[in-house]
């Protein structure tokens, strides 16, 4: 009988400066404190990033409000996103999302690519299934869409892969972040044999 792995414990630390207020996740309790460490400097890290990313440092008059979310918390994967919203005036401010999916085994981010059979053509396949998507709910879209990235925005939230873009990048602001949510088992067989998306689809 498989033994189902425990979601990872996880608090909320808050950044707090003029103009700035930060609340990003860490994870506590793992009995292997160097992967729990490394977890959380990546975590920190891309926090930095973001505020970087908005602006923050080179003018700290910028409103920066940030958040995050968890979609996935089990079978030793944590998948989770980062958000982060910056207002300097004008009709609206600017959200960016960090998708990041930890293999909470050997405490590494996984990366896009990762996911998948090295001798496939996931780029492709997966790009045509957006490319349906787009047309099915006749998403107005910025410039044509061809291909997704090498490194494509994504999470993982239960037994799908979530692909989504920034603002903008497809398609206009109004549109928020497109979000295309792809089941597992469509995509099964382009799906790496160690790939943490193979321990999403095991039954226990």
């Amino acid at each position: 009988m498989n033994i189902i792995p425990l979601p990872v414990q996880i608090n909320t630390l808050s950044i707090k400066r003029p103009n700035l207020e930060i609340d990003y996740p860490v994870i506590t309790g793992l009995s292997n404190k160097e992967i729990e460490n490394k977890v959380n400097n990546e975590i920190i890290k891309n926090v930095n990033n973001l505020i970087f990313q908005q602006g923050y440092i080179q003018e700290p008059k910028i409103d920066i409000k940030g958040s995050y979310e968890i979609k996935t918390n089990e079978r030793n994967i944590l998948s989770l996103t980062l958000l982060s919203y910056s207002y300097s005036g004008g009709v609206h401010g600017f959200t960016i999302i960090k998708g990041l999916t930890f293999d909470i085994i050997t405490g590494e981010v996984i990366s896009f690519s990762q996911l998948f059979k090295k001798n496939r053509p996931y780029k492709e396949e997966v790009s045509e299934i957006i490319k349906k998507e787009i047309l099915e709910r006749k998403m107005p879209i910025l410039g044509g869409f061809n291909e997704i990235l090498p490194e494509q925005d994504y999470y993982i939230a239960d037994k799908s892969l979530v692909i989504f873009f920034q603002l903008y990048q497809l398609s206009p602001y109004a549109q928020g972040f497109p979000a295309f949510p792809i089941s597992l088992y469509r995509i099964k067989d382009l799906i790496g044999d160690k790939s943490i998306l193979k321990r999403m689809m095991t039954f226990y």
